[in-house]
């Protein structure tokens, strides 16, 4: 085989590869599926500010904590979190930001006295210097 008779295959080769890493791509990616249908999201915004004696190792115990409430609340239909990176200054000492969507406002009745909820807020009570919570209906 000439090197010209192997370039078509390596070009289809190499096109499925990219579709199917464009593919899982967009599996992975942090989309609320009901917003995409147009449907409404209630969205409940929490951001923390952490003791200055809680170690790294603490508050990473805290945010894996917080990670792993989609698995055991049916209720949460979209998570996300991350950590402070604005360069603005504006940020009153909170770090941690976690997005946790709900269908309904009765899925969000549910998930406050739910006890994996209620286990991990025993678990973030020593370390949290100051919460701030907002809820609102995400609107496009």
């Amino acid at each position: 085989m000439t090197c010209c008779s192997l370039a078509p295959r390596y070009l289809m080769l190499l096109l499925g590869v990219l579709l199917a890493g464009g593919v899982i791509l967009a599996i992975n990616q942090p989309t609320s599926v009901a917003h995409e249908q147009g449907e409404k999201v209630l969205r409940h915004v929490v951001m923390f500010q952490f003791k200055e004696s809680s170690s790294e190792a603490d508050i990473q115990g805290v945010v894996d904590a917080f990670r792993g409430l989609p698995a055991k609340i049916s209720e949460i239909s979209d998570f996300e979190y991350g950590v402070n990176n604005s360069p603005e200054g504006l940020n009153d000492g909170l770090t941690h930001c976690f997005l946790v969507s709900f269908r309904s406002e009765e899925d969000r009745a549910k998930y406050l006295p739910h006890p994996a909820h209620k286990a991990f807020v025993e678990v973030l009570k020593p370390h949290l210097e100051k919460v701030t919570v907002i809820d609102y209906w995400a609107a496009e």
